[in-house]
């Protein structure tokens, strides 16, 4: 599916490992990469974005922003924004990708973005992937970029999931099996029933965390799921189906059987540390935190409202949780989730980044997290002496509730 996309943005036919220079259709970056690729646009003596409406900046990262200094740099790239005349996104708004996905991402796009996790937007057939902010200035300049055509690796993923066994659970399985280097600079392709049944949620969160294998681009087919979900935010043109050819080679393949996965964990200080709950075993904690770009839309505030509901959180245990986006804010308080959460103990956080970099919400000395992001690396959270592990919503949930490492299953 790379090579479609990639062949059909340059009218050139490509293969993998061809160089080719590609026009890009989105551009975005955040308050940590957004800085540095206006200061590349000024080394390079052109202010002026290629085209305002497909050069975005939003504020995530640091979000509200925690001090004078990041203040100053949210007025650097609102003045360049302002400038420009293009879309500007602000503290609240919620995080890149999910912005992203909600307002822009479309099958056979081309997008950019100055954050590792832009690889997301492959769950709606998109080639999207991350780079550094000395490539995104070259790109809000000149609005095309070069890329070396991956090598792609096809997963293959059957049968039915086991009740509160979720996506995060089968990429976890997959890191677990191949490593964080498994697909490294490879186009990774989600496909068989199991993902067809998916929601676009659920794949947004497969592709999410394709880096952590090393991935350059996770991709899942736009079929009838991608349409309507296209057609809810109001993009229903936008839809074009993609899918690999039937006779299509991959320089790698792996097939799971669903049936067999159980919740995952990711242990300290490697994503693909990965164990089951059981095997991990009752892990004390002093912080859940349910949300991020990985888990933190309506499917998982759900999922996490249905195991908290009429439930409290476990004295000595903190439970936050941060929506995606205002409009899953929004849409969480209509449906009663907020209050739920509320009710049972937790704290609520602005849209944004918040608990995962550790730039709002950060973890005490010797402090054990429980999480839903993507990396659990050492310092990840804010301090180098904390630990974290990684699992789904479920998971979290039910850990909540007990204080300790708990399988969903059984709460």
């Amino acid at each position: 599916m790379a090579e479609k996309i990639l062949s059909a943005k340059t009218n050139i036919e490509v293969t993998a490992g061809d160089m080719i220079v590609t026009p890009v259709d989105l551009v975005f970056a955040h308050d940590g990469t957004m800085p540095l690729a206006i200061q590349q646009m000024d080394f390079l003596g052109k202010r002026e974005v290629f085209d305002p409406k497909k050069v975005i900046g939003i504020c995530d990262h640091a979000s509200p922003s925690p001090s004078e200094r990041i203040s100053n740099v949210h007025n650097f790239m609102r003045e360049f924004a302002r400038e420009n005349k293009m879309p500007f996104f602000e503290n609240g708004d919620g995080i890149c990708h999910q912005i992203v996905v909600e307002k822009f991402a479309a099958p056979w796009m081309t997008i950019i973005g100055g954050d590792s996790h832009t690889c997301t937007h492959g769950a709606l057939g998109a080639f999207s992937t991350g780079m550094g902010s000395t490539d995104i200035g070259a790109i809000m300049a000149y609005g095309r970029t070069w890329l070396k055509i991956p090598e792609s690796f096809k997963f293959k993923v059957t049968g039915e999931l086991k009740k509160w066994v979720y996506s995060k659970d089968v990429i976890l399985h997959i890191i677990g099996e191949i490593g964080a280097d498994g697909a490294t600079y490879m186009s990774m392709e989600f496909l068989g029933d199991t993902i067809d049944r998916m929601s676009i949620e659920s794949r947004l969160t497969m592709c999410n965390m394709a880096i952590e294998a090393g991935g350059k681009t996770g991709l899942c087919i736009a079929d009838e799921k991608a349409k309507i979900f296209l057609e809810s935010q109001g993009r229903g043109n936008e839809y074009k189906s993609l899918s690999p050819d039937k006779d299509a080679t991959y320089k790698e393949e792996l097939a799971i059987e669903a049936s067999d996965l159980e919740p995952m964990i990711s242990c300290p200080h490697r994503v693909d540390k990965v164990a089951s709950v059981a095997e991990v075993g009752e892990v004390e904690l002093d912080q859940v935190c349910i949300g991020s770009c990985t888990n933190g839309r309506m499917e998982d505030l759900r999922i996490a409202a249905e195991m908290l509901k009429g439930k409290k959180v476990a004295k000595d245990t903190r439970l936050v949780i941060y929506p995606a986006s205002r409009s899953i804010l929004i849409q969480a308080v209509q449906e009663g989730l907020i209050e739920t959460f509320l009710r049972s103990g937790a704290s609520i956080g602005s849209p944004g980044c918040g608990f995962c970099i550790g730039r709002t919400v950060a973890l005490g000395d010797g402090e054990v997290a429980l999480s839903t992001q993507n990396r659990n690396f050492r310092g990840r959270m804010g301090n180098d002496n904390s630990e974290i592990y990684l699992c789904s919503p479920a998971t979290a949930a039910a850990s909540a509730i007990t204080g300790k490492i708990t399988d969903p299953r059984g709460v």
